[in-house]
Parts: structure tokens; sequence; C-alpha cells
């Protein structure tokens, strides 16, 4: 299988459903919103009906492509060594969606199980409809990004900074609507404040990922990334992989794909001098 023909076959299709995503979001007020029980506490998440929409056209094109053995969300612990699944996640940053604000993704992985079992990402697509810009990864073929404006689409390779220290650092971090995962990802924030030159808070996971991968942040960092995270923090994965960054959990273990994770991404330079700020907080829970 061509992962990289496929990694471009596979941005089109995103970029078809971000299109019809973005003509949605313009008319804001007349989206029907709707609230699903929360699996892991006494919340609720709210997604729009734009949401199963895009999941079912990416659904329906990327099997048209290629059916490969199924869908991620689908084959639970039914993983078959030597398969390739799809995986399909909704809008990441769907607040921001119904918000009207820019910063949401479309994404799809794809991803392979060798033969000890392990599932790895081997193909990244994060769309980002309203920026009009596209990540594209696949596994050993490096990653790029793509610009999109009425003079054409430009291509270029991404590769993370160069920056060494905390110092001079631009940082981004993420964090959820749980209270205690929330004060987590503060504490670190609040611990780091006055070491790098910026601390953002953007969202999505996926376009902070992505934004490591590029340069613009020097890291990002997130406390408890859910189930319903994977989708997107997998394709943002292998952006992060094939750009040479570095994407790992916060006590330096690799991420893994079948539980939550502490995610930090950085350019691989200031990771250790950052993860003594990440280590205490996860310590103390």
């Amino acid at each position: 299988m061509d992962l990289q023909q496929l990694a471009m076959q596979v941005a089109k299709v995103a970029q078809d459903a971000g299109r019809h995503a973005a003509q949605d979001q313009l008319t804001p007020h007349l989206l029907k919103t709707n609230s699903r029980a929360d699996d892991e506490a006494n919340r609720e998440k709210y997604s729009s009906d734009i949401d199963d929409t895009v999941v079912r056209y990416l659904r329906e094109k990327v099997v048209q492509l290629n059916p490969l053995d199924g869908f991620w969300e689908e084959v639970g612990s039914e993983r078959t060594p030597g398969s390739y699944y799809w995986c399909i996640g909704r809008i990441d940053g769907a607040i921001n969606y119904m918000r009207n604000m820019p910063e949401w993704t479309v994404t799809v992985s794809v991803f392979a199980i060798d033969d000890s079992g392990e599932a790895t990402p081997v193909i990244g697509v994060v769309h980002a409809p309203a920026l009009n810009v596209t990540y594209v990864a696949a596994k050993g073929h490096g990653a790029i990004r793509i610009r999109h404006s009425a003079l054409g689409d430009k291509r270029s390779a991404i590769m993370p900074t160069s920056t060494a220290t905390l110092k001079n650092s631009v940082l981004c971090f993420g964090m959820s609507y749980f209270s205690h995962e929330s004060k987590r990802a503060l504490h670190t924030v609040s611990a780091l404040a006055g070491l790098p030159s910026d601390i953002k808070r953007m969202g999505p996971a996926s376009l902070d990922l992505c934004k490591v991968a590029d340069g613009t942040y020097d890291a990002y960092f997130e406390p408890s990334l859910h189930s319903w995270d994977i989708p997107a923090v997998s394709a943002a994965a292998v952006v992060v992989g094939e750009a040479q960054g570095r994407l790992r959990q916060w006590d330096g273990s690799p991420m893994s794909w079948y539980r939550t994770n502490d995610v930090v991404a950085s350019n691989g330079l200031i990771i250790n001098e950052l993860r003594e700020y990440l280590l205490p907080v996860q310590a103390e829970n």
C-alpha cells in the first residue's frame, strides 16, 4: 500500500468535508445542537448535527479510496496483526466551531497493527477549513503543510523549531472541562510562568500539535486526553513524528492508543527541561 498516495487522497476528502462544515458554520444560529452523556463523569458534551454529517461523509469516502480492514472505533479488542484501520473523528474543537471561531479541524488517521498487536498511526490528515490549511503526513514520507488560497495551494515541508531552552520559547497548552484535569493544566502553567516568552491557550489538540510540528510553538502539553480524542490526536501524532518532532506522555513513555494519555509534544530539544514541570503535577494526582 502506498501510504503517501493514500494520505494525499484522504487530504482531498477531508478538505471536501471541511468545506461543507465551514458553510454551515456561517449560520451558527441554524445549527442543531445536542448533548450526549459522558462515559467518565456526570457531565455532558455538546455536538452539532454537522458532526454526524462530517463523520458519515468521511467514512463513505475513505472506504471508496480503500476499505482497509474496517474502522478503529468498531473493531474493539479484535485488532488483527498486520491489519490497517481507518480512524474517523468528530470535529475537533466543537465549541470553537459552534462559537464561530476558526480553530477547529477535520481529522482522519490510519492505524497499523504490528505482529505484537501494538497500534501505530501511519497516516495523519488534519484539515483546518476556516484557517485554509491542511497538514498531511504518512509514515516514512515526512510531513507537509498545504496553505489554500485563491491563487492556489502552496505545499511546504515542515519541521519544529531549534529553540534549545524554555527561555525565549513559546508554549501552548490544552485542558478539558473536567475540574481536576483543568487544575493540573493550570498548575503546570503557573509553575512555568515567567520562563517562556509566552504560553498560549488556543485549541483544539490536533491543531496545537501540528503547530509544534511546523514551528509555531516549541511545545504543547495537555493532561488526560481521552478515548474520544484518539482520532484527532492520532492524526496529528503522525504529523509531529514525520516532521521530526517528539510526542510522548508526560513521564516519557510512548503514547498508548488504548487509554487516557497525558500528552507533551515538543521540538525534542526542550523536553527534558519542560518535563521537570510536568512530573511533579502528575505525581500529585
